[in-house]
C-alpha cells in the first residue's frame, strides 16, 4: 500500500500471524455489503477551518502519563541488545508503531516491555544493522529475536504475554475480525486518496467510511468492532484518529456526520488509557502531514 502521508514507518501486510488457529463457524457468513454511498447523505459539512477536530476526549485526569524516553538519533548509542530486556521500537508518531504500542499498554506490560523511540529522519545505523535489517518500525526484540509488522506483533503480544485478551473466543468475532483486519489496507488507501485529492470528497472514500459505520453496528454487546475492545479496534483506530483530524482540516468535511456508531466508538475508545496515551498532538500531526503533502 502506498501510506501517502505517512512514512512507510512499518510494513502494512496483514497476513495473520502463525498463533491465530483457522476459524471455522456454522454461522451465516459476517462478510460486510456494501451499500453504494448516497453522496447527498453526505455532503461536506461546513466547519471552521482552523479547527482541530481530534478524536478528543482527554485521558481521564485520574490515570498516570507513562514517562517516555527521548527518541534515538543517528548520534545515539544504541540499548544493550539482546540482554534479555523485551524492547518494543516505536516512533511516536508512526500510527502502526501506536498499534503494537496500544496493545502493549492494555494488557498492562509496561513493566515487562520497554519502550524504545526512534527518530525516523535521522534513525540510527544500528537500528537497520543491528536491530531490525527492514529499518522500520514497530519492532519487538523478545527472546533473542526482533520481530516486525504492526498487526502481527498485535497477535504476538496478545499471545506471549499475559493480560487480557484481545480477541473473543467468540468464532464468529473471530471470523468478522479477520475480515477487518484484511480491509485496513483499503480503508487507508480509500480516504487517503480524498485526502491527497483537490476534489471533493470521493464516493470510494464514503464508501469505505459507510462500511466502517455498518461493521461498528454489527455486535450489539458494546461499542466497538466486535462489541468489547479487540485488537481490531486497535488495527483502526491510529487511522481513524488521524482522518478525524485531516478531513476536518484539510477537507473541511465531519467523518462521524450521519455515522453516529463511529461517533460513539470515538467517544469510547477516548475513555482507554491504552490508547490516549498513544495520542499525539493534534496540530503536530495535522502540520506534519500537510508539510509532507506540500498542503498549504
Amino acid at each position: 500500500m502506498n501510506s501517502l502521508a505517512f512514512h512507510r514507518c512499518c510494513p502494512s501486510a496483514l497476513t495473520p500471524a502463525s498463533t491465530s488457529a483457522p476459524v471455522t463457524t456454522d454461522a451465516p457468513s459476517a462478510r460486510i455489503k456494501i451499500r453504494r454511498p448516497r453522496r447527498e447523505a453526505h455532503r461536506i459539512a461546513a466547519q471552521k477551518p482552523s479547527r482541530i477536530v481530534a478524536m478528543a476526549a482527554a485521558a481521564p485526569a485520574s490515570s498516570v502519563k507513562e514517562v517516555l524516553p527521548s527518541p534515538l538519533t543517528s548520534a545515539s548509542e544504541p540499548p544493550p541488545l539482546f540482554d534479555g530486556t523485551t524492547r518494543l521500537y516505536v516512533a511516536y508518531h508512526c500510527p502502526y508503531a501506536q498499534r503494537a504500542w496500544i496493545a502493549r499498554n492494555y494488557k498492562g506490560l509496561q513493566d515487562k516491555i520497554k519502550i524504545v523511540a526512534i527518530d525516523l529522519a535521522d534513525r540510527p545505523t544500528w537500528y537497520k544493522e543491528k536491530v531490525y535489517p527492514e529499518n522500520k518500525v514497530p519492532s519487538l526484540e523478545h527472546n533473542n529475536q526482533v520481530k516486525g509488522e504492526s498487526l502481527d506483533l498485535v497477535k504476538y503480544i496478545d499471545c506471549n504475554f499475559e493480560g487480557p485478551s484481545l480477541l473473543p473466543d467468540d468464532p464468529a468475532k473471530k471470523h468478522f475480525a479477520e475480515e477487518l483486519l484484511a480491509f485496513t489496507d483499503a480503508f487507508n488507501k480509500a480516504l487517503y486518496s480524498s485526502i491527497v485529492s483537490k476534489e471533493d470528497v470521493s464516493e470510494e472514500t464514503v464508501a469505505a467510511l459507510d462500511k466502517i459505520e455498518e461493521a461498528l453496528g454489527k455486535f450489539n454487546d458494546g461499542p466497538f468492532f466486535l462489541g468489547q475492545f479487540s485488537l481490531v479496534d486497535i488495527a483502526y483506530v491510529p487511522f481513524i484518529e488521524r482522518f478525524q483530524i485531516f478531513f476536518s482540516n484539510i477537507k473541511n468535511y465531519d467523518i462521524t456526520k450521519g455515522r453516529p456508531n463511529l461517533q460513539k466508538f470515538i467517544e469510547e475508545v477516548n475513555k482507554i488509557d491504552a490508547y490516549t496515551q498513544t495520542k499525539q498532538d493534534p496540530q503536530f500531526l495535522l502540520e506534519h502531514t500537510k508539510k509532507r503533502l506540500g498542503i498549504a
